[in-house]
């Protein structure tokens, strides 16, 4: 269970790591080295989630995009200073449960 919910970590990070430094060079007029590192990031997000032991697709990544959701809430509050509020934490709750479900639930 550590390494699922690391691997979902990384790979969130990646996303919106990478994410964010394209859109620093195409946004904010940084260097294009911020938008080739970030391409490479984003290469590597793509790999991180089939690292995954889940058998089905769907559902890893189905489950990885809640986890994205809270560490996008985080990366806002950290990285871009914006507070969330009330209504993104309980958005954020909601989606924890939501990932815990999916991923470890029963099944026969």
């Amino acid at each position: 269970m550590m390494i699922a919910i690391i691997l979902f970590i990384i790979a969130g990070l990646a996303e919106i790591g990478g994410g964010y430094l394209v859109w620093l060079w195409l946004r904010e007029a940084k260097p294009m080295w911020y938008g080739l590192l970030g391409s490479a990031i984003l290469i590597a997000y793509g790999v991180i989630p089939t690292l995954q032991k889940f058998p089905s697709f769907g559902r890893v990544y189905a489950a990885y995009g809640g986890v994205f959701i809270i560490l996008a809430v985080l990366w806002g509050w950290l990285v871009d200073r914006k507070t969330p509020d009330v209504y993104d934490w309980i958005g954020a709750g909601i989606c924890i449960v939501g990932v815990s479900i999916m991923l470890w639930a029963p099944r026969s």
